[in-house]
C-alpha cells in the first residue's frame, strides 16, 4: 500500500499521519482523527455539510486530499468552542433555533465562521448570499441568517 506522510495541524493540534493518496479530508477527518462533525452529504461538494476552513478559507473536505492538507492549518466545527464553552455563533445558532437536525448545522457554522471574519458587520442580504453555497432542507434558512447577525453584534459588542 502506497502511504503518504502528512504533517498538519487540526484545531491547533498538530497531526503526523501516513495516508493513502486518495483519502479524503473528510475521510481522514472522520476515521483517522475521530473528528466527525463535518458531514458526508453528496459527496460532490455541492451541499456544504462537509465544510472546514483551511489555511483560513472554507473547503470542501469531501473535494479535497488529505495529501492535499500536508502542512496547513485545518480548522473543523470541533475546533469553535474554547474551553468547553460554545462560540458566540455557536450559542447564537442556538438561541436562533437555527439548528433544527442539525445535518448542515457543522458546514453553515464554518462557512459563518469565515463570512464574518471577511465583514464583520453583514447584512441580512450578504449573509444570505455568504451562505447560499451551504443547503438546508429544515429551516428555510430565515433563523440561520438571523443567528448570523446576532452573533455579528455579539462580536461587535465585544470589541467596543
Amino acid at each position: 500500500m502506497n502511504r503518504h506522510r502528512i504533517a498538519l495541524t487540526v484545531n491547533g493540534e498538530s497531526v503526523e499521519a501516513g495516508v493513502e493518496p486518495r483519502l479524503s479530508l473528510l475521510d481522514f477527518l472522520r476515521e483517522e482523527l475521530g473528528l466527525v462533525g463535518a458531514h458526508a452529504g453528496c459527496e460532490h461538494g455541492v451541499c456544504g455539510t462537509c465544510t472546514v476552513i483551511v489555511d483560513g478559507r472554507t473547503a470542501r473536505a469531501c473535494l479535497m486530499f488529505a495529501v492535499q492538507a500536508d502542512r496547513a492549518d485545518v480548522r473543523t466545527v470541533e475546533g469553535l468552542a474554547q474551553d468547553g464553552r460554545l462560540n458566540v455563533l455557536q450559542e447564537a445558532f442556538w438561541n436562533s433555533q437555527a439548528l433544527q437536525c442539525g445535518f448542515c448545522t457543522p458546514g453553515m457554522l464554518m462557512r459563518a465562521t469565515e463570512l464574518l471574519q471577511e465583514n464583520p458587520a453583514p447584512s441580512f442580504e450578504e449573509i444570505r448570499e455568504g451562505l447560499a453555497s451551504n443547503l438546508c432542507r429544515c429551516t428555510g434558512y430565515t433563523f440561520i441568517i438571523e443567528a448570523v447577525l446576532a452573533a455579528a453584534a455579539r462580536l461587535r459588542e465585544a470589541e467596543s
